[in-house]
């Protein structure tokens, strides 16, 4: 089958969102899977920063007259085929999801008009050529339109997958490159159009990544458009990257039939963050980086009560100055016992989870959870917010440990974190401790069985 997926980020090279992430691991599962998938997005420079060869086509693609974009070809190290459509609209060193309310913001209406544009033209084009495109799968508001253009081609069919909450709207001469699409009066909000609705009316199927997502999306105003319900398909991980047994970035590697050498990465975690060498102590890593600011709040509150257990705390991804500064005076505070990890690199990342005895999250909404899975492939228990995604990825373990997968909260606040926490804790005691890290680290949280839905 021929695909053609697209978008406006991609894995290290246009990264916003887990999104970017998602639809760089599908696309390589869908190629291992015997598909022709091609991924078309805006040419950004980061692209050319981050080695890859392209080749730039002589003749343009012409979208209207006087309106061209030029392409340029290239292929990632999975195979996967990539189109990039260049324009003095897309020059700018970052992707297509400026803040709303901004210069930046408003221009990416113009900007998504003609990723979708240039998509159309691309697929019309690959038709006249004899190598017309089975099924075209687009990500997010960015990519949506594209369903509302190609329905009045009559084909191919379209796919929208939903990645985020969220809805952006534009007036309508934003979208003008879009043409008369834009006058579809149920893509209308107050006045303003809303790309993602216009893909919502016309798609021929819509998914979101992970089962609990689509079920807190079909009560979103924008999803009551819709006429089938929403296909949740829980996200996976790319195996080549997230693999305890093959990570070259790790101290020592382990699976789940010999875990033992991940007392060697956190070891090499407490050394280098000067906490105190006990290994035998838990070591909970706390994940900020995509928490919302309630579940930020609820957490700052809660660290000093958590470090009056005997355990050793490491926090990620924090970025506001005030709770930099106040995780900074903790550290001073607490020396031996807290640490502040400052990397927002992926292999380093790997390393945080893989010395790890638990991973903390706290956020409301979820519409990916990569966190927990990925806590979960390196053998830390995830503690977090049961709440969309996370109820699809982690199963709260009894007090037995006979079953789950993790430690649940039914309320984001801090009394119901702190008791999660403590039933982990409690759990790290238990002659079934091992075996329930065995088999959270024998689950399948790979993209084969989700690509083939």
């Amino acid at each position: 089958m021929e695909i053609l997926m697209v978008s406006a980020e991609l894995g290290q090279h246009a990264r916003v969102s887990a999104a970017a992430d998602s639809v760089s691991a599908l696309a390589k599962a869908l190629r291992q899977q015997g598909h022709s998938v091609t991924l078309a997005l805006p040419r950004y420079p980061s692209f050319e920063g981050s080695g890859l060869l392209l080749a730039r086509r002589l003749s343009p693609l012409v979208i209207e007259p006087g309106v061209e974009v030029t392409v340029l070809d290239g292929q990632l190290a999975s195979g996967v085929a990539l189109v990039l459509f260049d324009a003095p609209a897309f020059a700018e060193a970052r992707p297509i999801f400026g803040e709303p309310g901004t210069p930046e913001g408003e221009a990416d209406g113009a900007r998504s008009a003609l990723l979708c544009r240039a998509a159309v033209a691309f697929v019309r084009e690959r038709k006249i050529q004899g190598r017309a495109v089975d099924v075209v799968h687009l990500h997010d508001w960015a990519a949506a339109p594209v369903a509302a253009l190609l329905a009045r081609d009559g084909s191919p069919p379209t796919v929208l997958t939903i990645h985020s909450y969220g809805e952006r709207t534009f007036a309508l001469d934003g979208l003008g490159l879009l043409g008369d699409v834009v006058h579809e009066a149920r893509a209308r909000v107050n006045g303003a159009v809303s790309p993602l609705r216009l893909g919502l009316l016309h798609a021929g199927a819509v998914t979101a990544v992970s089962p609990g997502f689509a079920r807190e999306l079909e009560s979103e105003p924008p999803f009551r458009l819709l006429r089938s319900p929403i296909l949740g398909v829980l996200d996976g991980l790319d195996y080549s990257i997230w693999n305890p047994a093959t990570d070259v970035a790790l101290e020592s590697r382990f699976d789940a039939h010999d875990p033992s050498n991940k007392g060697r990465s956190k070891t090499a975690l407490l050394r280098t963050f000067e906490l105190e060498l006990e290994v035998e102590r838990p070591l909970l890593a706390v994940l900020l980086g995509s928490s919302d600011p309630e579940g930020t709040r609820v957490v700052r509150r809660a660290l000093p009560r958590l470090l009056d257990h005997d355990l050793a705390i490491l926090v990620a991804g924090a970025r506001d100055p005030e709770t930099l500064e106040e995780l900074e005076e903790m550290k001073a505070e607490y020396r031996g016992d807290f640490a502040v990890f400052p990397s927002t690199d992926d292999a380093a990342f790997r390393r945080l989870l893989a010395g790890s005895d638990f991973v903390l999250t706290a956020r409301r909404r979820v519409p990916s959870p990569l966190e927990e899975l990925a806590a979960a492939r390196y053998g830390a228990l995830p503690i977090a917010f049961a709440s969309g995604g996370t109820l699809d990825a982690v199963v709260d373990a009894d007090a037995a440990l006979e079953t789950g997968t993790g430690f649940l909260y039914d309320e984001l606040g801090e009394e119901a974190l702190l008791g999660a926490v403590r039933r982990a804790l409690s759990a790290y005691t238990h002659p079934r401790f091992d075996a329930l890290r065995r088999r959270v680290l024998r689950r399948d949280v790979g993209w084969d069985r989700p690509a083939h839905r």
